[in-house]
């Protein structure tokens, strides 16, 4: 069954006319909505006018929005990162190269100890 999307305006009329006595039975009828979506409509946005309902529905449909954002530039960066390390695979295939080993630079001491990373004490 597809939403009907009420309105801010029927939302805080059915609130109110709750508030002023009637039975949630009759609005609900009204309506032609649960009671459950009533009582969640009761604590979501009692205290609330009209004005400040359009507000929250806009901030939520714009931070919706902004993650959908965020969620396709992780998507694309994550793409990007693995094409730049195939990338560089392929190179140091080419080249030769092996990742992870680094030429061992260092002074050359007096000893046995060809290559240490530290001078030897005279």
């Amino acid at each position: 069954m597809p939403k009907k999307g009420h309105t801010e305006e029927q939302i805080i009329s059915a609130l109110r006319q709750y508030e002023g006595g009637e039975k949630t039975v009759d609005i609900c009828r009204k309506l032609g909505v649960s009671q459950a979506t009533f009582y969640m409509w009761k604590k979501q946005y009692a205290g609330l006018g009209i004005q400040e309902m359009r507000e929250l529905r806009s901030l939520r449909e714009e931070n919706g929005r902004l993650k959908r954002i965020v969620a396709d530039l992780t998507l694309d960066r994550q793409i990007l990162q693995k094409m730049v390390s195939k990338k560089l695979q392929s190179l140091a295939r080419n080249v030769g190269w092996r990742g992870g080993h680094r030429r061992r630079t260092g002074f050359r001491c007096e000893g046995r100890r060809a290559w240490s990373g530290f001078r030897a004490a005279p």
